[in-house]
């Protein structure tokens, strides 16, 4: 006969076997999720701390009271009540911003019209690059009044040549161009001081070196004046440049200066 006190025995053993399996299962799966749920929310909580961050650093720059008064305003700037402001100026325009205002203000919104800085603004003359009439990685050099921080003179470096076909031809363009616009120029010279010029292209490129090449034609306007001419630097950079001088601004300059006398 079968033993029903030893099977029963076993079965129990069994059971408590299998309990015991059961237990230690959902003892390992609890903590494998309690585990993978802290390394989440750690991370989460990451996350959230350099949001904060970036957060505070914006916030810090946006009221850093190093800046002036003046970069504060240009930082809220409304560039359309800005625009209609520069459409209304009376002063001298260069690609459509008036030469005029502060340094940073002007920078600023030839910044706006693709240039790109490349100087400090502590320079006495800043410098930027950019297309300009068509022409493309112009230098554009931004003057101010002598100890006073308001903008008065803009020269224009268009990319040198060395053949004089295609420095003439870059004159003769603009110069066109700006007829076109200005109408009829205050006054041209279109000369060559010395015999090179006489001797063909190649002679005339080493008397535009030589200083001895006056090509210079001024368009005058109610707002100043514009000035295109032939120039040279170094022993070897032969180009066309351009002035713009503000009236306005200009007239001030000598409006103090008589009033030193």
């Amino acid at each position: 006969m079968i033993d029903l006190s030893c099977c029963v025995s076993l079965r129990c053993a069994e059971i408590v076997g299998y309990s015991r399996v059961g237990v230690w299962q959902e003892f390992v799966v609890g903590d494998f999720i309690d585990s993978v749920m802290k390394k989440f929310f750690t991370f989460l909580l990451v996350i959230v701390m350099v949001l904060l961050c970036l957060h505070l650093s914006s916030l810090d720059e946006m009221f850093d009271r190093d800046k002036s008064p003046e970069q504060v305003e240009l930082d809220w700037v409304d560039e359309s009540a800005d625009s209609v402001a520069m459409a209304q100026s009376s002063h001298l325009k260069f690609k459509g911003v008036p030469i005029d205002g502060s340094l940073e203000l002007f920078v600023n919104r030839m910044q706006r019209n693709g240039f790109v800085l490349t100087s400090s603004l502590e320079d006495d003359v800043v410098r930027l690059e950019g297309d300009f009439a068509g022409f493309k990685q112009c230098e554009v050099y931004v003057a101010t009044l002598d100890h006073k921080d308001l903008v008065a003179r803009i020269t224009v470096f268009f990319p040198s040549q060395e053949q004089w076909k295609n420095l003439y031809g870059d004159y003769k363009n603009l110069k066109g161009m700006l007829i076109e616009k200005y109408g009829k120029p205050a006054s041209c010279v279109e000369r060559f001081t010395g015999s090179l010029g006489n001797l063909g292209d190649d002679f005339r490129m080493i008397a535009v070196r030589n200083d001895e090449c006056q090509y210079v034609t001024r368009f005058a306007s109610d707002e100043g004046d514009i000035i295109l001419s032939i120039e040279y630097r170094g022993s070897s950079t032969c180009y066309v440049q351009l002035v713009y001088k503000d009236k306005k601004n200009g007239q001030a300059v000598r409006n103090a200066a008589i009033e030193d006398l």
